[in-house]
């Protein structure tokens, strides 16, 4: 399996999980956006691009955290068949306390998935709360995890290498060919018989 890192603001740092995922996983690459702080969503759509590139015709599990959640989704939306699926970790709410650096992004909340999608939620995240990570998912038609409180899933969370994240990406890749894009749970009608 191929595997795409969505860093959030800044990149991962050393001590981040997806840095030392990306050093443990077979075939994984970093985006690289110039704006790492800018938050230009346009300039990280072009760096996916790029790391898709780099993938060729396969496609791959974008790993995603935080800012890079927002710009995962928005990226899978117009680029489905480059897509296994996304495991979006602490996305954070454009409408909270991250309004005043996320533009450009509206839209995502109304962008409904058709891949394989998992949602990874901290009950204290600071920039999301879990009802609102729980909303996102929803709405995206991803499966959603509520971890418990692990803060915004980041280094300064303490998780170093992370290894029940790592166990989740990989029970969420082995599973990923096989479910739905919509979760049962959250589909909005009940599943037709055949006749």
């Amino acid at each position: 399996m191929l595997f795409t890192i969505v860093p959030g603001s800044g990149s991962s740092g050393p001590e981040h999980w997806q840095t030392l995922w990306e050093a443990e996983l077979p075939v994984a690459v970093r985006i690289a956006p110039p704006s790492w702080d800018d938050h230009d969503p346009a300039d990280w759509s072009r760096a996916l691009d790029v790391a898709a590139d780099l993938h060729g015709c396969e496609r791959a599990v974008l790993v995603a955290h935080s800012f890079g959640c927002l710009v995962a989704v928005d990226w899978a939306a117009r680029n489905s068949s480059r897509v296994a699926g996304l495991f979006l970790v602490a996305p954070p709410d454009r409408r909270g306390i991250a309004s005043d650096i996320i533009t450009g992004l509206d839209h995502t909340d109304d962008i409904r998935l058709v891949v394989p999608a998992e949602v990874l939620v901290s009950t204290d995240d600071p920039y999301c709360s879990t009802g609102r990570a729980l909303e996102l998912a929803r709405a995206w038609g991803a499966v959603p995890r509520v971890l418990g409180a692990l803060g915004h899933i980041n280094a300064a969370s303490g998780l170093e290498a992370w290894p029940e994240g790592r166990r989740m990406l990989d029970e969420f890749v082995l599973t990923a060919a096989g479910r739905p894009a919509v979760p049962p749970s959250f589909r909005t009608s009940p599943p037709q018989s055949a006749s």
